[in-house]
């Protein structure tokens, strides 16, 4: 059984900080997926005779790291779907370290969102037109160093690749994100995007549950937060 980072677990959620380069879900690949470790970890400590029912209402980008909430009951997955397709029950903030610094601090950028199935990329526009859908996002500066700047997002819609073609449409490029216009890619071959936290009223037991995710230990990243240790 594979160890994973588990950062919140009850009777009908469970959360856990993603590796980059890991699949949510199993596609054509056939590589191994968080789903199915995730799976196993509940047979294996729950002692379940058969396959364990998880639900997966939650993705992020196979090369973005941090959080992913699961179901472990359908009553919880069926409600966490509906407060998703609502679009304000759930507060998403991703961290990204970028190419540069954006033009302004504090932004919210709203484009119209353009998805390319079969280049699996989103090309961000200006304008609408009957093939886009809006894509919307808070971003604030946080951090800088001489050659790259942390900006922590906050996501007001779940669009495909969102952020990754939102950020690009503005001149700024998160790091190894050659896809979407960096310059060279990262050794791991993820990205520096970062599912910081998830904040949300909980399904069932209508408590506010906040689940925040450690960035990977690379040097940038630990560069990003020593600055925070010392400011």
């Amino acid at each position: 059984m594979k160890e994973l980072d588990i950062l919140f677990e009850d009777n009908h959620l469970l959360a856990v900080n993603k590796k980059c380069g890991v699949l949510v879900q199993a596609d054509k690949t056939g590589d191994p997926s968080l789903e199915e470790d995730v799976k196993e970890y509940i047979r294996v400590k729950y002692n379940k005779p058969g396959e364990a029912y998880l639900g997966v209402p939650h993705r992020i980008d196979r090369p973005t790291s941090g959080v992913v909430l699961f179901a472990k009951s359908n009553k919880a997955l069926v409600r966490i779907n509906v407060m998703l397709q609502e679009g304000n029950q759930i507060n998403k903030v991703y961290w990204a370290i970028v190419d540069k610094r954006p033009p302004l601090e504090h932004e919210t950028l709203t484009h119209y969102i353009y998805r390319d199935t079969n280049k699996n990329k989103s090309v961000a526009y200006s304008k609408a037109s009957k093939y886009t859908k809006e894509g919307k996002l808070t971003y604030t500066l946080i951090g800088a160093t001489k050659h790259y700047a942390l900006l922590e997002i906050d996501l007001h819609t779940g669009r495909h690749h969102q952020i990754r073609a939102q950020l690009a449409k503005i001149g700024c490029h998160i790091k190894g994100d050659l896809k979407y216009g960096a310059a060279r890619s990262n050794e791991d071959g993820g990205i520096h995007l970062h599912a910081r936290s998830l904040e949300f009223i909980h399904p069932v037991t209508k408590e506010n549950i906040k689940i925040t995710a450690r960035p990977p230990i690379d040097p940038l990243w630990m560069e990003f937060l020593g600055l925070f240790k010392q400011n």
